[in-house]
C-alpha cells in the first residue's frame, strides 16, 4: 500500500517554528541595540535609589527630621531657579547613565580555587625545600605560600600555566636526581597531559615552571632555505635557536625556528643517529634528509625493515641504489666502505701534488640505513658479517672524505647498535613517546620539559653534539604512495624528487644506474708498497679514475 504524503502543516512545521524562532531572536537583538541606553539609565536609577535607601536606613532617627528639611530646601531651591527642574533633570539622568554601565571585572587576585590549589603545591613542596633546623623556613606546613610562590598564572580551566618559585639555598638543586624529583612533582600536581619546562636559577635560587605550546604540525616537506652541507632536521621553539627559516604552512608563509644540522668537513657532528618507537616518524626524517641531500649530493638507502617505504626514491636522479635484502645491503655498504677510503687516497695525492681535490671526491655521498638491527639478525642466522661491521670506515673517516652517515633504529632493537654507531654520531634524535631515561640514554642528557605519552608522528627532542637538548618537529614528509597520504602531503613530496631515469640492469637487486656525470668511482689502487683492498662489485656504475 503506498504511503500518504503528510499534510502540509505537519511536514512544513518545524521549517516555520525554526524561522520564527530565528525572527524572534533578531527582533529581540535588535531591540536591545536600539533600547540599550534606557536599560543602562534604569539600570542607574536602580543603583542611585538603593544607595539612598542605604543612606537613609544608615542615619540615626534624631538626625532624619533635619536632613528631610534640608531636602526640602533643596528641592524648592531647584524649582525657583530659572532651568533648575530640567538641570536636575539632566544632571539626574548623567548620574544615573554613569552608575549603570557596564565596567569589566579587573581581577586583582586569585580567586578561591586558585588559592586551595597554590596552598596545595606549596605543602607539597615542603618535604623537599625544608629541614627541621632552618630557624626561618620558607616552606614550612600551614606558611604563608605568597612568600614562595613570586609569579603566577592560570588559564581558563583553572590550571597553572607558569609559576616562578623561591627555593632555600640548602636544596641541592645541582644534583640531577633533587631536581627530577621536583620536576615530577610539580607535572603531576599541575596537570598532566601537557609539556612543561623548568628553568632553574642555581645562582638565585629559583625555579620558574612554564607551560611550552604544542609544536606546529602544519608544515610540510618542502624546499626549505639553505646552504649546501646544511640540513633542516625540524622545528623548536623560539627562543631555543637563534635562526628561522621561511617555510610555507597551512595558514601561510612564516618564518620558522628551525634545527639545522651542518655537516661536511669542518662539522663537529657529521654523524647522526635517530631513535623512536614503531611510528614515531624516523622513517620520514630521513625521507626528509634524503629529499634535501639529493640537488647537493648521491644518497645511498638501505632499508633493513624491507617495507617499501623509500620506493618513490627508487631509480631518481642522484639515488644510487636503495636496498631492503641482505645480499644487496651487505654489498652496497661494503661498496661504500671501498668508497670512502678512495677519496681519502685521492685527496690525499691530490693535496701532496698541490691541487685541488678531485670533483668526484667533493660531491657529498649520504649513506641512509634504516632498521640495522634486523638486518644485524637475518646476517647473523645466515653466518655473514653485520652490516654495521661495514660502516666503520664510513663513521671513522666520513668527514674527510665528504660521506655522512644516518642511522635510524628503534627502542626494542637499540641494544643492537654497534660500538661504531653509538661512538661516531654525535648528532641524536628521539621521536615518539618516551621516558626521561630512554631520552637521556640517548642523547647523553635528560630534556627541560616533560614528555607527554601522546605526540603526533614526528615530534621528539634533538641534540647536536653537546649542545642543548631541543624540542623538535620533523616536517610531514610521508610516503607518496602510502594510500593514508592526504593530497597535500603526497604533492608536496612528489613536487620534490628528482626526475626518474632509465634503470639498468644490476648484479643488486633494485639497483639502477646514476648519470655519468654523477657518478662516484671506485677506488683505485694505492701506491706501493701499501696495497689497497680491491673493491667488491661496484653496485652503481663503471669505474671513473680520480683527477690529480
Amino acid at each position: 500500500m503506498a504511503r500518504r504524503p503528510l499534510p502540509r502543516i505537519l511536514s512544513s512545521g518545524s521549517a516555520q517554528i525554526a524561522r520564527s524562532r530565528e525572527i524572534a531572536r533578531t527582533a529581540a537583538d535588535s531591540a536591545t541595540d536600539v533600547l540599550h541606553p534606557l536599560i543602562t539609565v534604569s539600570r542607574g536609577l536602580r543603583k542611585l535609589a538603593a544607595l539612598a535607601r542605604a543612606k537613609w536606613a544608615a542615619t540615626p532617627k534624631e538626625r532624619r527630621g533635619p536632613t528631610l528639611l534640608l531636602v526640602a530646601a533643596c528641592v524648592l531651591v531647584v524649582a525657583l531657579v530659572p532651568y533648575g527642574p530640567l538641570l536636575a533633570l539632566v544632571t539626574l539622568m548623567a548620574a544615573a547613565a554613569w552608575k549603570g554601565r557596564e565596567r569589566p571585572v579587573v581581577k586583582t587576585g586569585p580567586d578561591d580555587a586558585e588559592i586551595a590549589r597554590l596552598k596545595g603545591l606549596y605543602e607539597a613542596l615542603v618535604p623537599y625545600f625544608s629541614v627541621p633546623d632552618d630557624p626561618a623556613p620558607l616552606f614550612a606546613h600551614g606558611g604563608d605560600w605568597s612568600g614562595a610562590f613570586a609569579e603566577y598564572a592560570f588559564d581558563g580551566d583553572g590550571r597553572l600555566t607558569r609559576l616562578r618559585i623561591t627555593y632555600p639555598p640548602y636544596f641541592t638543586d645541582g644534583e640531577p636526581a633533587a631536581r627530577a624529583r621536583i620536576e615530577q612533582l610539580l607535572h603531576a600536581k599541575s596537570g598532566r597531559g601537557r609539556e612543561y619546562r623548568f628553568d632553574w636559577d642555581e645562582e638565585g635560587n629559583r625555579l620558574v615552571m612554564s607551560v611550552l605550546p604544542a609544536l606546529p604540525t602544519t608544515i610540510a616537506a618542502q624546499r626549505f632555505v639553505t646552504v649546501p652541507g646544511e640540513t633542516v632536521l625540524g622545528f623548536t621553539d623560539a627562543d631555543a635557536v637563534q635562526r628561522t627559516v621561511p617555510v610555507v604552512a597551512a595558514d601561510g608563509t612564516e618564518d620558522a625556528p628551525a634545527v639545522v644540522w651542518r655537516t661536511g668537513p669542518r662539522s663537529t657532528e657529521p654523524h647522526l643517529l635517530a631513535v623512536g618507537q614503531p611510528g614515531s616518524g624516523t622513517t620520514s626524517l630521513l625521507r626528509s634528509i634524503a629529499l634535501q641531500a639529493l640537488p647537493h649530493g648521491d644518497v645511498l638507502i638501505v632499508d633493513g625493515g624491507g617495507t617499501g617505504e623509500y620506493a618513490c626514491l627508487t631509480g631518481r636522479d642522484g639515488v644510487l641504489a636503495v636496498e631492503c635484502g641482505l645480499s644487496g645491503s651487505l654489498t652496497s655498504l661494503e661498496w661504500a666502505a671501498h668508497e670512502t677510503e678512495r677519496r681519502l687516497i685521492a685527496a690525499n695525492r691530490a693535496r701532496q701534488a698541490g691541487h685541488p681535490a678531485p670533483e668526484d671526491t667533493r660531491r657529498p655521498l649520504w649513506i641512509l640505513l634504516d632498521r640495522p638491527g634486523v638486518l644485524g639478525h637475518l646476517a647473523a642466522a645466515d653466518g655473514r658479517p653485520d652490516p654495521q661491521e661495514l660502516l666503520q670506515v664510513p663513521l671513522r673517516h666520513g668527514r674527510a672524505a665528504q660521506v655522512t652517515v644516518v642511522v635510524a633504529e628503534q627502542f626494542d632493537s637499540a641494544d643492537t647498535l654497534s660500538e661504531a654507531v653509538r661512538t661516531h654520531t654525535r648528532a641524536r634524535i628521539v621521536l615518539g613517546p618516551a621516558t626521561p631515561e630512554q631520552i637521556a640514554a640517548v642523547l647523553g642528557a635528560e630534556p627541560h620539559t616533560t614528555p607527554t605519552p601522546q605526540v603526533p608522528a614526528g615530534r621528539g627532542y634533538a641534540r647536536l653534539g653537546t649542545g642543548p637538548v631541543l624540542r623538535l618537529q620533523v616536517p610531514a614528509t610521508p610516503d607518496p604512495y602510502d594510500d593514508a597520504t592526504s593530497e597535500a602531503h603526497r604533492q608536496a613530496v612528489l613536487e620534490l624528487l628528482p626526475e626518474r631515469r632509465a634503470a639498468t640492469t644490476m648484479a643488486i637487486a633494485t639497483v639502477t644506474a646514476p648519470e655519468p656525470a654523477r657518478s662516484v668511482a671506485a677506488p683505485e689502487p694505492a701506491p706501493a708498497p701499501r696495497a689497497e683492498p680491491e673493491p667488491g662489485p661496484a653496485p652503481l656504475h663503471a669505474p671513473v679514475p680520480a683527477e690529480g
